[in-house]
């Protein structure tokens, strides 16, 4: 097991299954994309450990609170190392967390972004440390997001051979 894999089960963290998207919905594109020493990370959302989308589902602001949407964004977090150790085939391969970009569902008047994606970030510090877990970071509001999920993110890592 890995020292992440370590990490995730001290925490009692799941990763979940592949995302299940809704029915007739194709997603043509790869989750992950490994080019050289990085790896992109297309949009995730929050999952079930099944990879169904998580509820709850909406807007912050006007349907979640920022505690629901700081809970969303963990899951994307979890949604996004699922996706990237089936890839990589080993979560110890990422040498350091380069860029994230978080979109948050958000009503009129929502101006909490940056505390909402925070749940991913405190996630991938606590797992990475300080150093390796550092992040570039956007926190930004969408007036929809797909399916009505509260958050969607995206990335890169840098990773060994």
């Amino acid at each position: 097991m890995s020292k992440i894999e370590e990490r995730l089960a001290a925490l009692g963290l799941v990763l979940p299954a592949p995302i299940k998207p809704p029915p007739g919905v194709v997603l043509p594109f790869r989750v992950v994309r490994v080019i050289g020493s990085r790896a992109y990370i297309s949009g995730h959302s929050p999952q079930n450990t099944d990879g169904s989308i998580a509820a709850p589902l909406g807007k912050l602001g006007r349907d979640l609170t920022v505690a629901q949407g700081y809970t969303a964004a963990r899951l994307t977090a979890l949604s996004i190392l699922g996706s990237l150790q089936r890839t990589l085939g080993d979560l110890d391969r990422i040498t350091n967390w380069v860029r994230v970009f978080g979109m948050v569902n958000s009503g009129p008047g929502f101006n909490q972004q940056p505390s909402v994606i925070n749940g991913f970030s405190d996630l991938i510090l606590e797992l990475w440390g300080s150093e390796a877990g550092a992040h570039s970071r956007s926190a930004v509001g969408m007036a929809e997001l797909p399916f009505d999920i509260p958050v969607e993110i995206e990335g890169e890592v840098e990773i060994r051979s």
